[in-house]
């Protein structure tokens, strides 16, 4: 079998080796042969930092340690980070760094300055994943508290859960037991929707605290995370990095489950939760390409 590296590592080395030129999502994720939407989603499951906010942060990095240095003038080293003006460069370099450019002129150095250096990840280090099972999920409707979170700080959610029960364990129309967490929604800048949600008969009568979504009609590969809950995005980043490319699926824009059943203990966060991602078989997605297009 022909090894196949993660898009992870691929995309890491695609900024770095195009530092001194504007590169756009699209580019990275073509390199990486991947969706961007996977790679958006693998990056952070590997790294913790959205793709396009490392890729921000690298370049505001590198244009720091040039403009300490006044080997070149600002705005040489604006245009040759991206930046087609001195104005839009101070205002990215500000929000970034919290001061200005010619402050770090004149100071000489960046020792107060929060650079982000290259990252290294070690293509060896893998963990152990269940073989997934495959199931049709039914269209359904979900109803919960949904909270917007920043990729990079997911700290919110456990607390979010203790919100959410109480509206939860007294739904009406609630079928079965099982609770999901659901993340939807996730963007390019790396934001994502969560919301802690039991399914419903229907949207009608809940309490208005509640948010309902519907979910379409989707084929599932389902992973089943046995660690403690606090690891689960160890084992979610795993699904992405190591059996993705592996796999002959490829990865659906939809929502991502984590499914709580009568196993997940409530009080030790242990028992087991179940990931299901949305896929599609690659050949099955080229065919329905081609029809599009005949």
């Amino acid at each position: 079998m022909q090894k196949v590296s993660s898009p992870v590592l691929r995309a890491l080395w695609f900024v770095e080796n195009h530092s001194n030129e504007p590169i756009s999502l699209s580019q990275i994720s073509d390199s990486c042969g991947v969706s961007p939407y996977h790679l958006t989603r693998a990056f952070a499951a590997a790294t913790g930092i959205p793709l396009m906010k490392y890729v921000r942060a690298r370049r505001l990095s590198e244009a720091a340690k040039k403009i300490s240095q006044n080997s070149e003038g600002i705005l040489s080293v604006a245009i040759e980070s991206g930046y087609n003006s001195h104005e839009a460069f101070t205002r990215a370099f500000g929000k970034h760094f919290h001061c200005t450019p010619e402050q770090v002129v004149s100071q000489g150095h960046t020792e107060k300055l929060a650079l982000t250096e290259a990252l290294t990840l070690h293509p060896t280090t893998q963990i152990e994943i269940t073989k997934p099972r495959f199931e049709m999920l039914e269209a359904g409707i979900y109803a919960g508290i949904a909270v917007h979170y920043d990729c990079d700080d997911l700290g919110g959610i456990p607390n979010q859960w203790q919100k959410a029960m109480p509206f939860l364990e007294e739904i009406s129309t609630r079928v079965g037991h099982d609770l999901f967490g659901i993340c939807y929604n996730y963007d390019e800048a790396g934001f994502v929707d969560y919301m802690c949600a039991a399914e419903v008969k229907s949207s009608h009568g809940l309490p208005r605290e509640l948010t309902a979504m519907s979910v379409d009609k989707q084929l599932y590969a389902v992973f089943l995370h046995q660690d403690h809950i606090s690891e689960i995005r160890v084992t979610i980043g795993a699904v992405w990095n190591q059996w993705f490319p592996y796999s002959g699926y490829g990865v659906v824009e939809g929502p991502m489950f984590e499914r709580y059943d009568q196993r997940f203990d409530t009080v030790t966060g242990l028992g087991g939760v179940e990931i299901w991602m949305p896929v599609v078989k690659i050949n099955e997605r080229r065919e329905n390409y081609d029809d599009q297009d005949t």
